[in-house]
């Protein structure tokens, strides 16, 4: 019964956290394909657009015409960044849900690209922010939860932990 009450605990509802950015990055993907016009913007306010793109590439389309190997390369790092991200979840137990969160968003953001690598592969984006001129590069749902977690991550190493060591 104590080995069922550990696994039910805090690191499966993390898992379920990642499952939910999981399926919302799917399905907001499936909505972009099927409703946006490849290319074309669907203006939403003065900064805010939908336009549906394809990136082979990593972060900012980093090495998207690179042959076709980036697609193994990136999906291989995901699959093992994401199995690194499971056991540290579940070594974190019940301590610290900063970090917990922040892992559990940035594995849910990586298996969401990563199936696109390997369903499609390519990664779907399809959010475009802008100002004046002025444009980010096209995001997906995957990719704000992963720069969500990061952030978390960060905050949590220098603000979080910085403050426990000064007590």
């Amino acid at each position: 019964m104590q080995q069922m009450k550990k696994w039910l605990g805090p690191p499966v509802s993390w898992y379920l956290l990642a499952a939910l950015v999981l399926f919302l990055d799917q399905w907001s993907k499936a909505i972009a394909v099927a409703y946006l016009e490849y290319n074309t913007p669907s203006v939403l306010t003065s900064f805010f657009q939908f336009t549906l793109h394809y990136n082979s590439g990593a972060a900012f389309s980093f090495l998207s015409d690179a042959g076709g190997w980036q697609r193994w390369f990136f999906s291989v790092l995901a699959a093992l960044l994401s199995l690194v991200f499971v056991v540290w979840i579940a070594r974190l137990g019940r301590r610290n849900w900063l970090e917990s969160l922040a892992l559990a968003l940035i594995l849910g953001g990586a298996l969401g690209n990563l199936y696109d690598r390997l369903a499609l592969g390519h990664v779907v984006d399809f959010i475009v922010v802008h100002y004046r001129h002025h444009y980010f590069p096209t995001f997906n749902i995957a990719d704000a939860a992963i720069t969500v977690g990061g952030f978390l991550l960060i905050l949590d190493a220098w603000v979080i932990t910085r403050g426990k060591n000064n007590e």
